[in-house]
């Protein structure tokens, strides 16, 4: 396979993160969304970005495969080594209503591990990039996940509403999008991001390398190691730490996670 242009990659995902932002910007958004299913929207924005990337990756990379939310799967991707996995819009909720905490989401995943990641957020006028093994920056600013030690105390992107009156985080601006929520942890700005629920790959793998070249331990809801590329696109959640406090935060949820598995 040839060798990744990832500069190229990385104008890619800068031009997909415009072509978002030009809807976004225009403020008719609301006019054109729609439920896949309860609860889950799309945009026509959505389409369109998913549309752009598939033809741009595929030309850079023609022999991977391709997981992507707004395109129909193809199970032939698991027999490739390489595999696109795309959210054209995380955070769609937050895109539809105006506000800012949305990205468009890009990893390369070699052989179950996600080797490349780029978060473009262009209305928060920040660009993630990742390369495995080599370096995490944004905007071209090299940065260390959070290295927090003690769980209680934890700052947690969270709705303030949303806060058990018995748990002893500090909640923070919470995007909807997960992975940029995950990014702050990879940035510092946050110590602890968990979700406890089934949920899809394209969420969270270009978050994942982000997070974990900046020093963050990203492990499933239950503390165990992610495989991405798997038959069904799914994870049973995440949980994305400074990793001092990985195993605490494994432990406190674990109760909760094994009665949502039970029920699922």
């Amino acid at each position: 396979m040839a060798e990744i242009n990832y500069d190229q990659l990385v104008a890619i995902g800068k031009e997909a993160g415009q072509l978002a932002m030009a809807g976004w910007a225009a403020g008719k958004i609301a006019s054109n969304v729609w439920e896949k299913t309860p609860g889950h929207i799309v945009s026509s924005v959505d389409i369109a970005v998913d549309d752009f990337l598939k033809d741009r990756l595929n030309i850079l990379l023609p022999d991977a495969g391709w997981l992507s939310e707004e395109t129909a799967d193809d199970s032939q991707r698991q027999s490739k080594d390489f595999v696109w996995v795309v959210d054209p819009i995380d955070g769609t909720k937050d895109f539809v209503k105006g506000k800012t905490g949305w990205a468009v989401s890009i990893a390369l995943v070699q052989n179950g591990v996600p080797v490349f990641g780029i978060l473009e957020a262009p209305a928060m006028k920040e660009t993630w990039v990742a390369k495995s093994g080599s370096h995490s920056e944004v905007n071209g600013r090299a940065i260390k996940a959070s290295t927090r030690k003690r769980y209680d105390g934890s700052r947690i992107p969270l709705d303030t509403a949303d806060l058990p009156s018995d748990i002893d985080l500090i909640p923070v601006t919470k995007p909807n999008s997960i992975a940029l929520r995950m990014a702050m942890v990879a940035d510092n700005r946050a110590d602890l991001v968990a979700s406890i629920r089934w949920g899809h790959e394209w969420d969270i793998a270009a978050a994942h390398v982000i997070a974990s070249e900046a020093g963050a331990l990203v492990s499933d809801a239950l503390g165990h190691e992610l495989h991405y590329n798997s038959e069904h696109g799914k994870a049973f959640g995440v949980l994305c730490t400074a990793p001092e406090i990985h195993d605490a935060a494994a432990k406190r949820l674990s109760k909760i996670a094994e009665e949502v598995l039970a029920r699922d």
